[in-house]
């Protein structure tokens, strides 16, 4: 496995709204590493993305370099708020223009409370031809199943998860970091430590961000 790639960070923010007006939006970014559920994906990566959010319903896509071709996500869903609870629902799919990596799509659940925020994320990934064992050969599957969670805590711009893999994939990172906005334009640092189980051997990067969202 080369990558389980974004997993609809923003789709998440989006459901999590719960806004009521119809809205366009779209975003460009740019990553020292970029680096998804403890994983990295490139170094030096930029990205965009085009959202339409209307009464806790959205929808979008988003693509990344990731140096062979593009990956490109899809997302949909919808977010709602019961007392001080947020809830989402949604779907992604991760779909790429090279040899990078295969197909991942995948049901995004989500509850939020206070500070903290739960994401469950259950998905299926087609594996390349013989990746796996010989797809001719009997009892062989191209898919593997996997289930993703994190705990994140948010404070202030301050921000830590936990998260991990269960299923056919295996693994867990911790990440703690920090976001703030000059000019309207967004600046974030963070830190990964990630386990052996998912990355091979422990590892431990120092990532930078910048982005700009834009109302169209």
């Amino acid at each position: 496995m080369k990558t389980l790639s974004r997993a609809g960070l923003l789709g998440t923010l989006l459901a999590m709204s719960g806004i009521a007006q119809a809205d366009w939006s779209a975003n460009v970014g740019y990553a020292s590493e970029y680096h998804f559920r403890g994983i990295l994906q490139k170094t030096s990566s930029a990205s965009g993305g085009l959202d339409y959010e209307s009464g806790g319903f959205y929808v979008g896509t988003w693509a990344a370099d990731v140096g062979d071709g593009l990956e490109v996500d899809g997302y949909f869903g919808y977010g709602t708020e019961i007392g001080e609870v947020s809830l989402g629902i949604g779907y992604t799919g991760y779909f790429y223009t090279g040899d990078f990596d295969d197909t991942y799509q995948e049901i995004n659940l989500s509850a939020g409370i206070g500070i903290f925020t739960l994401d469950v994320a259950v998905g299926e990934y087609d594996s390349p031809p013989n990746e796996l064992c010989n797809p001719t050969a009997s009892g062989c599957s191209r898919t593997s199943d996997y289930t993703y969670y994190s705990l994140t805590a948010e404070k202030n711009g301050f921000y830590g998860k936990f998260g991990g893999f269960s299923q056919d994939f295996e693994g867990e990172y911790f990440e703690v970091g920090y976001g703030m906005t000059i000019a309207e334009i967004d600046f974030g640092l963070s830190v990964i430590f990630a386990n052996d189980d998912l990355v091979g051997e422990a590892d431990e990067s120092l990532i930078f961000t910048i982005g700009k969202s834009f109302d169209l």
